[in-house]
């Protein structure tokens, strides 16, 4: 039998509730917070309904789901919410609660949301188990997303890392090639060998050739003895190219022989060795472009584009924001004495608008920057630069009448905020309704009725 707990100081939510949830459910109920958890302590419940004013009474709605998941890591939270409150109740529903109800409560709105939250542990379960059973555990963080690109991105992976094909990662700068190498390495069948990774653009012209296949005594000048070069100390495991388009004609001339043979000659050197090593290539840049404008060998591209995977920029993967931003909270505080447990919310705001240029290895060294100046337990937007808020729209301002009564007056604030955000949040998302409910933390019912009472069609946003 599933279980419900029930945090309100009403009777009736809990009487509502309960005759929602019929008998298949068994129902405790707290009218307090410090009651409430003294009851989670000693026994686990699969669903808590918590009032949002008893839930943030300290004002950090992160912190104070956390309280619950310490407790119990799987455990569901849905918050109840005035409809003066509603951005606070989408709040906590970004910062993790599965979801929120209205007062006064619906029972088929609780209905609704309890068999919602059914579907996505059935489906999540499913995901993890398989997931789980491809992917090592020291990946599992790296491989969580929401984003469709990168679930693509990573079923690639999935395919090619056990096979022995040579891989061409493509993407901007900092999009994390390196990391996807070597996700692929660790899930091949060469995990336990050698990987190593070399930045074709960091080593001198001059330097490269002889770095990638070792020379021979007298080769050039300073060459005193004979030196092995990465092909051959990478044999069995694999070899990451990062920046494969800056290497000159001449290695790239060896690098075919590599992977059309398996072979390569020592620089100053007439013997042909063996080489067994899987190739993993990188780049930011066109090779196909430069390749048909003659600045890279066609043979060489057509040789490394064997199974390509494209990775999305930071900009089109804003729904990872908040996943990527906890992984880096975790190095950081491993990394230095302090404990800084969450992001401003008004921070997630400003990531979700910025253009990212330098993807996610930009937002790896703003996080890191911040955190060194921040001095309290959460990361606040006075320790990042001022220019990733210029991005920010200057708050809605909504004209007052004080003619008519408090109650009117802020129930149409509610209803001017509600259809503004509606109409940013569709049009962002060209009126994909399924988009826009899971940015803005509702059901997809929810949003419906929310579009049908302010008249809103999901056509006048497609364009």
């Amino acid at each position: 039998m599933r279980s419900a707990f029930i945090v309100s100081a009403e009777p009736e939510v809990f009487r509502i509730i309960k005759t929602s949830l019929g008998s298949k459910y068994r129902i405790n109920k707290s009218s307090g917070k410090e009651d409430a958890l003294e009851i989670l302590r000693k026994k686990r419940y699969d669903i808590i309904f918590i009032d949002l004013k008893i839930l943030n009474s300290g004002g950090d709605c992160k912190k104070a789901l956390n309280i619950f998941w310490d407790l119990y890591p799987s455990v569901e939270i849905v918050v109840m919410s005035s409809q003066n409150t509603i951005r606070e109740a989408v709040r906590a529903v970004k910062a993790g609660a599965s979801d929120y109800l209205t007062y006064p409560i619906d029972p088929a709105e609780v209905r609704l949301v309890v068999e919602n939250i059914k579907e996505s542990f059935i489906l999540q379960s499913e995901l993890d188990y398989l997931r789980d059973k491809f992917w090592k555990s020291d990946f599992q963080e790296i491989v969580r997303t929401k984003n469709n690109a990168m679930k693509k991105v990573f079923d690639k992976i999935r395919s090619a890392a056990p096979t022995k094909t040579t891989v061409l990662l493509t993407g901007e700068t900092g999009t994390g090639k390196g990391v996807l190498a070597k996700l692929i390495h660790w899930h091949s069948n060469r995990g336990n060998a050698q990987f190593i990774g070399i930045h074709c653009g960091a080593i001198p012209e001059t330097l490269i050739e002889s770095d990638l296949f070792g020379h021979e005594k007298g080769a050039f000048t300073g060459a005193v003895r004979k030196k092995p070069g990465k092909f051959e100390i990478a044999r069995g495991g694999t070899i990451f190219l990062d920046e494969i388009g800056t290497i000159s004609p001449s290695v790239q001339i060896k690098l075919l022989q590599v992977l059309q043979d398996g072979t390569l000659c020592l620089v100053g050197g007439d013997e042909t060795i063996e080489t067994d090593v899987r190739i993993i290539a990188a780049t930011n840049a066109d090779l196909k472009k430069m390749s048909d404008d003659g600045m890279f060998r066609k043979d060489l591209y057509y040789r490394l584009n064997v199974f390509p995977i494209e990775i999305p920029p930071l900009r089109e993967r804003t729904e990872d924001i908040s996943f990527l931003a906890d992984i880096f909270l975790k190095r950081l505080n491993k990394s230095y004495t302090k404990e800084i447990h969450s992001v401003h919310s008004r921070v997630f705001q400003a990531f979700e608008k910025y253009s990212w240029p330098g993807n996610i290895r930009e937002m790896e060294n703003l996080m890191e920057r911040a955190y060194i100046l921040e001095t309290s337990s959460v990361l606040t937007p006075e320790s990042f630069p001022t220019e990733l808020f210029e991005a920010e729209p200057s708050a809605a301002f909504f004209p007052v009448d004080s003619a008519i009564p408090l109650a009117e007056a802020r129930r149409k604030a509610v209803e001017d905020f509600e259809r503004q955000y509606l109409k940013d949040v569709l049009s962002r998302n060209k009126g994909k309704i399924n988009k826009s409910a899971e940015d803005s933390g509702i059901s997809t019912r929810q949003l419906n009725k929310l579009m049908q009472k302010y008249s809103l069609r999901k056509e006048e946003f497609k364009t």
